[in-house]
């Protein structure tokens, strides 16, 4: 029996978002990974075809679907073999900030948008002296009649060079305490004084676009501050739950991929004569670690019911997120070993998928930051 609660709803879904990316993505993912860039055009199709955004209510153009609706597109992404396309991001990560906090004027004016794929959005919190520790960060959002002036630096921004807008973390200088003073503004792409820096070269995620974003006197609408002045620390602290979760999908999506491609190989690899997968070693590694694959999916299902509850999952998904991603990363090395010289190769994809699992330890609060939580919250 499956843990979560799949109608033939969500399976018609999934079948339809597959047939998608096999036409639109997966033919021009090599290319794309080339270029070090995904078109503008493809985010289009996405809300064309409904996978963006799904949640999000009727009024402002969303389905209002569930959190299964988007654990579906995340997985069927992870089939792709590449992470350029972090539709997830869009959906799942920036656009809940501004659904939920966004006021009656901001939902109207950017939620259909986001929805139909003409906007595609970013959020700026990590800086160049600045990772997880988001109380530290140096932008500023000083006040100047109806509107703010922000100044600072973001860096490792996500879509940052294809982002129409970026919610931005920033800090009110006046304010000492450093978890009141941060605030969260929607910032348009165009906006005099944001201007997008270079595309970062990565090891891996190579298609997508990672970014340095400035902010020099750029000046924006009191009335783009999502909630209430000072409570963008909390904010943060909320939704980082729900990236965190979608961080622990795409590992576990993106291991059971791996996996299962691995087995074909070392079924169809013959050495010695044989068949790779017919030596004792191979079928104690595959077993091994598809049974670390299994555990993750578990806990994952079960901890996705909790967050669908609503229930608080603090603890849990911190667990999780360092847990399925450290597990996705030892799968992926573990499988490359399997395929021996050619897994160094870029043509096999398990090449790629070593390199792009590696900062899933990194992002959404590193996994040394997600212990940290967890010890916190179990009284350690």
């Amino acid at each position: 029996m499956d843990i979560l609660p799949y109608t033939e709803e969500h399976r018609i879904f999934r079948q339809s978002v597959r047939r998608f990316l096999e036409r639109e993505v997966i033919p021009y993912v090599d290319e794309w990974e080339e270029a070090g860039i995904v078109p503008r055009a493809i985010w289009k199709r996405m809300g064309e075809n409904g996978f963006l955004c799904m949640d999000v209510p009727e009024e402002y153009g969303g389905s209002a679907a569930d959190f299964l609706y988007s654990v579906i597109v995340i997985e069927e992404l992870a089939r792709t073999r590449h992470q350029g396309l972090v539709a997830h991001l869009h959906s799942d990560i920036v656009v809940p900030y501004i659904t939920s906090f966004g006021s009656e004027e901001i939902k109207r004016k950017y939620l259909p948008g986001c929805v139909s794929g003409d906007l595609v959005t970013a959020i700026a919190m990590t800086e160049p002296n600045t990772g997880s520790d988001l109380a530290s960060i140096r932008t500023t959002a000083s006040q100047d009649g109806d509107c703010v002036v922000i100044n600072g630096q973001k860096t490792f921004i996500s879509n940052g060079i294809n982002c129409d807008l970026v919610i931005v973390a920033a800090k009110d200088p006046s304010v000492k305490d450093a978890h009141r003073a941060v605030d969260l503004f929607v910032v348009e792409d165009g906006t005099p004084g944001f201007e997008k820096g270079k595309k970062i070269r990565k090891i891996g995620w190579r298609s997508q676009d990672t970014a340095e974003l400035f902010f020099t006197d750029c000046r924006v609408p009191v009335s783009n501050r999502l909630g209430v002045k000072g409570s963008g620390f909390r904010m943060l602290m909320e939704k980082l739950n729900r990236e965190r979760l979608v961080c622990s999908v795409g590992s576990v999506a993106l291991a059971e991929r791996v996996i299962e491609e691995t087995i074909d190989y070392c079924r169809q690899r013959t050495a010695f004569g044989r068949p790779v997968s017919s030596f004792q070693n191979s079928r104690f590694r595959l077993v091994e670690m598809a049974t670390e694959v299994k555990l993750g999916r578990t806990f994952l299902d079960k901890l996705i019911v909790d967050h669908m509850e609503g229930r608080d999952i603090v603890v849990d998904v911190s667990m999780a997120k360092y847990w399925t991603s450290e597990m996705a990363c030892r799968v992926a090395d573990g499988c490359l070993q399997l395929y021996g010289g050619y897994g160094y190769c870029e043509e096999y994809p398990i090449a790629r998928a070593w390199r792009d699992t590696r900062v899933m330890r990194i992002f959404a609060g590193t996994n040394e930051i997600m212990r940290n939580i967890a010890a916190k919250f179990m009284g350690l």
